[in-house]
């Protein structure tokens, strides 16, 4: 019964988006596409709030993954607004790359306030497909918020370790689905139509963990958490780290 009632209301809910579906058809995505940037930045000081003792406790190690001379050199994949700045290490060299072009003036105010790190450049590519990256350049890759609205997860796992230096790490920290017995999931699933187009793609009921577990990293630090005090429908996240 509760099958078929989660079924019922996502249909319903896919039917309110249909004129969302419209706009994009029409051409008015690309207006989107440059509201959005504006939207993540001002949300990020809220999550940040709430999401700051998670993010201290993810990457306070991050320094012991510097090469021999010291340095730090970090890829960040589908940087954003740069909601991370704040918690990497200090001079760190900062590598940005995000598919979306209109978040780069967010990016420059957030490299002006986190002026403890050292910013190489920005590169408007997907995470999918980061070719103009060196192999083996990066000893720290970071992803976090980003694997839920890839096109292709693995191939992006697959990217993240070309990049990384043999021994170097990457980090992670992801919105998953629930648990399919839980009421979370069944809100997951009848919003995520809707959820999907306002977030930019945004996918809310992918196991990413199983991606992660079979990506060939040869070792593997991850933990289930509840995020504290963020939204019921992305409360379950993942967070850790992978060795190359």
């Amino acid at each position: 019964m509760k099958v078929c009632l989660m079924k019922l209301c996502r249909l319903l809910c896919s039917a309110l988006s249909l004129p969302l579906h419209a706009m994009q058809v029409i051409g008015l995505r690309g207006m989107y596409k440059r509201l959005f940037p504006l939207l993540a930045y001002n949300v990020t000081f809220s999550y940040n709030d709430k999401m700051h003792r998670v993010k201290r406790e993810l990457f306070r190690n991050m320094a012991r993954f510097a090469d021999t001379d010291g340095t730090l050199r970090l890829l960040e994949i589908g940087c954003g607004s740069g909601a991370n700045f704040k918690f990497y290490p200090h001079g760190c060299t900062v590598i940005c790359t995000d598919p979306n072009p209109h978040f780069e003036k967010y990016l420059r105010m957030s490299m002006d306030a986190n002026q403890h790190l050292t910013y190489d450049k920005f590169m408007c590519v997907s995470g999918e497909d980061m070719r103009g990256v060196r192999d083996g350049s990066a000893d720290v890759v970071v992803c976090t918020l980003v694997l839920c609205s890839v096109s292709n997860v693995q191939q992006v796992l697959q990217e993240a370790r070309r990049v990384l230096r043999t021994g170097g790490a990457f980090y992670f920290l992801e919105h998953v689905v629930s648990d399919s017995s839980s009421w979370t999931y069944f809100l997951q699933y009848v919003f995520e139509p809707l959820w999907c187009f306002l977030g930019d793609g945004c996918m809310i009921t992918r196991a990413t963990w199983k991606d992660i577990e079979v990506a060939g990293f040869s070792e593997l630090n991850l933990r289930h958490i509840d995020a504290p005090d963020v939204s019921l429908m992305i409360r379950p996240h993942i967070m850790g780290y992978c060795i190359k």
